[in-house]
């Protein structure tokens, strides 16, 4: 079982150099709240980047899941124009009716047949668990779906807790993929793991299974104060090659205020089930970038220089002091780095 994803970056090419170099906003737009035809526009929880035709795609989690294409991002990066908003694209099930509300859709990865996986969070409840679902992009309709493992089913004391179900999918580095939960299972938490968010790993033969866990408290900065009001959660994933490794990245909450940051892991080996192990990270609340409600990650088209750009989105949770933000970023390297093959 094959599905054609996209090819990975190179750390040299996708990282900053030396790693405290960090990552400079190069450009940051806002979408509008509206389309031309008047629908709504928000909620977006996903992002994927599609080269041949220079599109982003969007995932929103609205109540009728759909993706947003917009673009074309090369050229507003280069002539400094606006990003145009395409046609909403409506998910539907295999008989062409709009999926229920019940789809949460938090992941998006791309293949390149004219599809895309997307991953959903569940609600514990029949007809809302989580699920990983083919869909294609020419008409919306569902291709097919895999189940999850056993341990992240809902069922009494075991599994997913409510809204805090696989928040990240990204293609793994052997043309499968890569799914996250966004926080501890419940009957992690129960044994006393607060910290740690289960992976789980499909591969090209349609094999699924545990991969490991990723540690949601890996940074070398004093910790904050404990809030009781804060929550903690693992927000989107992106995998690079030369050598493996995956960015994380771990979103902070409190009432109406949002910090990020992104951190660097190596790659989990097949079939261990111990916790990844953090190389470095970056706090995006010493970037330039607005203190949003950042969940998306997809990486975005190379700069004249070589370097992989990395694009960011915010979800504006539909409220109306939220925006619907796309940024791209940039890695800084010194002069000491060596050259990056010009595109």
């Amino acid at each position: 079982m094959v599905w054609p994803l996209p090819e990975l970056p190179i750390r040299w090419e996708a990282l900053p150099c030396p790693l405290d170099a960090g990552w400079a906003l190069i450009r940051l737009w806002e979408l509008p709240k509206r389309a031309d035809n008047g629908l709504s526009l928000g909620g977006f929880s996903a992002a994927a980047y599609q080269a041949s035709d220079d599109r982003l795609w969007l995932l929103s989690d609205a109540s009728w899941g759909y993706v947003l294409p917009v673009g074309p991002l090369a050229k507003a990066l280069r002539t400094g124009g606006q990003l145009q908003v395409g046609p909403r694209l409506v998910l539907r099930d295999q008989s062409g009716t709009p999926l229920p509300p019940s789809l949460d859709a938090e992941g998006l990865v791309l293949t390149g047949d004219h599809g895309a996986w997307i991953v959903s969070e569940g609600r514990r409840q029949a007809g809302h668990q989580a699920r990983l679902q083919r869909f294609s992009l020419r008409n919306g309709w569902l291709l097919e779906t895999k189940a999850l493992p056993p341990a992240w089913m809902a069922l009494p004391g075991q599994g997913l807790a409510v809204n805090q179900g696989p928040e990240s999918l990204t293609r793994s580095i052997d043309g499968g993929l890569l799914i996250a939960a966004e926080a501890p299972l419940i009957q992690d938490l129960a044994a006393g793991d607060r910290d740690g968010v289960r992976l789980a790993h499909l591969d090209r033969e349609g094999v699924m299974e545990e991969r490991g866990r990723l540690p949601l408290d890996s940074s070398d900065s004093e910790p904050e104060e404990t809030d009781s009001e804060e929550t903690v959660g693992l927000s989107e994933l992106l995998a690079l090659e030369g050598p493996p490794g995956l960015l994380a990245l771990i979103r902070r909450h409190r009432p109406l205020q949002w910090t990020s940051r992104l951190q660097l892991f190596s790659w989990p080996k097949r079939k261990s089930q111990l916790a990844l192990q953090p190389i470095t990270g970056w706090d995006f609340r010493g970037e330039d970038l607005p203190r949003e409600n950042w969940e998306g990650l997809a990486w975005g088209p190379k700069l004249d220089d070589g370097r992989r750009t990395l694009v960011i989105v915010s979800d504006d949770n539909f409220s109306l002091i939220q925006r619907n933000l796309v940024g791209l970023l940039a890695p800084r390297r010194s002069s000491g780095c060596p050259a990056l093959p010009k595109t």
